[in-house]
């Protein structure tokens, strides 16, 4: 791990940088996925699924009766587990639902505005060795109380060419009205260009590797959305003298643990906290069975300490962290000073695991510094917001002659003959 202190902050531009990826050759590969799935759809798919994931598939659909059998294959405490945080998740999002507010803007005109679903949505959903099954809660549960009549989720297959069993009991808990065998680019060129199985989407979610965050990307020069650009995990923890540093160590390793090219930043004005963190840290992960792909991560992290809390929240801002951890004792003091972060969590108990499963928020969040201009998913994500205006003839009236003026400024006679034959 990269160790820093008190660094000026003319070097604190270079402190926030991400590690970065080689994109032009990826970029290739992803033109070449595409065009291969738009000319052979499934059994594109089906020879993708083979090559990369090593997986044996004669059908890219899976079955009601595959979906049936995932109940009981899990364990109970699992679906326990899983159906309470549902349960929170619904909780928090059904919350977000707004009630129309028709607001008279001049006597006689009345605007307001009203929320559509996006009828059908795509669900990215990674397998491998982490399958994410919470993932499909977080998706899948806004996506119904919005309304989206067709949820369509991809996933990768294991070897034997079957899902992950969390995956479709989470899937059939919240709605999910298809399930496809296919991961990694060629999913998201499958639900963006649409195979004789898989029915083509308006707007594709999900986390993914470098390839599928590649593929997102591309899939929006063919109309169709995305929740928001994304790279690998991460976390911004700031420490007081208040914090365990057992805990920080902790939640440091928890986003460590997703991937090689995850990142974590450590900011103290502590140096006893400080190095007792990474103390714990050296202790924790030995334990880890990710350890290997949780020290890579280490590596390209920093551990900083500075003079005081308000520069802690500064450079906070500068980075833009995904996840940010405020391991402190009068945290509310703060809050006001956040301006970048996809979510945030407060004191020595907020473990940031609470929000990546079952505290109600959602973990699919901006990262790579896309907290300065995005949000996290959330039910806004799943409508459209179409906007309704009524005139009554005296409103018309009231407003017309503005409308005339302004019209005609802008040389568009024609709008201003729209009012004109009207007053007239």
């Amino acid at each position: 791990m990269k160790i820093y202190r008190y660094p000026t902050k003319n070097t604190w531009t270079e402190l926030v940088q991400r590690p970065v990826f080689e994109r032009e050759e990826i970029s290739t590969l992803i033109a070449e996925i595409f065009t291969e799935v738009a000319n052979k759809g499934d059994e594109a798919l089906i020879a993708f699924n083979k090559k990369f994931d090593k997986a044996e598939t004669k059908e890219i659909i899976v079955t009601e009766t595959e979906i049936n059998a995932a109940e009981d294959q899990i364990t109970k405490d699992l679906k326990v587990a899983i159906q309470k945080a549902k349960e929170n998740i619904f909780k928090f999002h059904v919350s977000q639902n707004t009630e129309i507010q028709k607001i008279e803007t001049t006597k006689g005109v009345t605007c307001w505005r009203e929320n559509r679903a996006i009828e059908n949505v795509g669900i990215y959903i990674p397998g491998g060795t982490a399958p994410l099954f919470s993932t499909v809660l977080m998706l899948a549960v806004p996506a119904n109380i919005a309304g989206c009549k067709e949820i369509v989720l991809c996933t990768p297959p294991d070897k034997n060419g079957n899902v992950n069993p969390a995956i479709l009991y989470a899937a059939k808990l919240c709605g999910v009205t298809k399930v496809f065998k296919t991961g990694g680019a060629q999913a998201i060129a499958a639900m963006t260009l649409g195979t004789k199985s898989i029915p083509k989407v308006s707007k594709i979610f999900g986390p993914g590797n470098q390839f599928v965050v590649a593929a997102k990307e591309y899939a929006q020069h063919y109309g169709v959305a995305i929740d928001m650009p994304a790279g690998p995990s991460e976390v911004l923890v700031i420490a007081d003298e208040q914090a365990v540093p057992e805990f920080c160590a902790a939640d440091l390793l928890s986003q460590a643990e997703h991937g090689s090219d995850s990142q974590v930043i450590f900011l103290t004005t502590d140096l006893k906290v400080f190095n007792e963190t990474i103390l714990a840290i050296e202790q924790q992960i030995k334990k880890l069975p990710r350890n290997e792909m949780a020290g890579k991560a280490l590596e390209n992290s920093s551990f900083i300490v500075l003079n005081s809390l308000e520069e802690a929240i500064e450079f906070s801002n500068l980075y833009a962290p995904e996840h940010l951890i405020l391991a402190m004792g009068e945290f509310e003091k703060y809050i006001p000073m956040i301006q970048n972060a996809g979510s945030v969590f407060l004191g020595n108990y907020s473990c940031e695991s609470a929000g990546d499963y079952a505290s109600g928020t959602n973990h699919t969040l901006p990262t790579n510094a896309y907290a300065k201009n995005y949000s996290g998913v959330s039910l806004d994500s799943f409508v459209k917001k179409i906007t309704f205006q009524y005139l009554s003839k005296k409103g018309l009236q009231n407003l017309g002659k503005t409308i005339e003026i302004m019209a005609e400024e802008e040389g568009l006679f024609a709008h201003k003959n729209a009012v004109s034959i009207r007053l007239k």
